[in-house]
């Protein structure tokens, strides 16, 4: 899902719709132009989709035999990853080179704060969840409250029930599915954000909650500066495979991580017997 421009400088979103479905020759010549478009392409996508269309991706990425394209499939929930494909879209008029913006998407997730009220977690398995939890799925009206990332919470929905949330000033995004809850809008005082927005629940979110029945919530940083500025103070360097900058351990579109150097061993003394 591409989320709506937050300002006028937010780049633009490419959906790939139907990777899995459509020709390969189409999907192939697609991607091909795209790269020569833009030079550089970030694939951003969701934990949750088909492994039809994971295993597609990597095949593109094969044919193309290019080292401009970087996949990137974060840890979270499916609006988390949409929240998070939008700040790299905004980061994207920036002056950054492709592999920091890459490696800005791991950077950025730990400041995601993201869950869902669900209506059962009987097929939940993204979160911890006991026997309690489980059995009180079948209880009609129960409702549980989530945080998937950036730790695990699960408590059921009650008047003093709460999650532990930010202790930085976020914007709430809220994608309502079927169950019908306001909770996560006093989860939003209660967590003292700038603001909430609504938005249309992300395809893959039933598959990855399990359920249908759920409201997905979604805290996160939203004004560029801060963005730009998160980024900007992380010790950039060069990645010793393909030589692109980044920052972090890792670069996204090589996937090497910085070589291991083991000291040398201490030279032996040589021991002589005086004469």
């Amino acid at each position: 899902m591409a989320l709506p421009a937050q300002d006028r400088r937010t780049m633009p979103a490419v959906v790939l719709n139907d990777l899995d479905h459509q020709p390969l020759e189409h999907a192939l010549t697609r991607l091909h132009t795209l790269i020569e478009q833009h030079g550089h392409l970030i694939v951003v996508c969701s934990t949750a989709v088909p492994v039809a269309v994971t295993r597609r991706l990597h095949t593109l990425r094969s044919l193309l035999e290019s080292d401009r394209i970087a996949l990137f499939q974060p840890d979270l929930p499916p609006l988390g990853v949409a929240v998070l494909a939008r700040q790299l879209r905004q980061l994207a008029s920036c002056d950054l080179g492709p592999g920091v913006l890459a490696c800005a998407g791991r950077l950025l997730t730990h400041y995601i704060h993201a869950g869902a009220v669900l209506g059962s977690v009987a097929r939940l398995d993204r979160v911890p969840v006991g026997l309690k939890a489980h059995a009180r799925s079948w209880v009609p009206g129960s409702q549980f409250a989530v945080a998937a990332h950036p730790q695990p919470q699960l408590v059921r929905v009650g008047p003093e029930a709460t999650l532990d949330g930010p202790e930085f000033g976020t914007w709430m995004l809220v994608a309502k599915g079927q169950l019908p809850s306001d909770w996560a809008g006093s989860l939003a005082k209660s967590w003292n954000v700038h603001g909430l927005r609504e938005t249309p629940l992300p395809a893959e979110s039933p598959q990855w909650w399990g359920t249908g029945r759920m409201v997905e919530f979604c805290a996160h940083l939203a004004d560029l500066s801060v963005l730009y500025q998160l980024v900007t103070s992380v010790r950039k360097g060069a990645c010793h495979w393909c030589g692109m900058d980044v920052i972090g351990d890792r670069c996204v579109f090589c996937s090497a991580t910085p070589p291991v150097y083991e000291p040398p061993a201490p030279l032996a003394l040589e021991q002589r017997t005086p004469a």
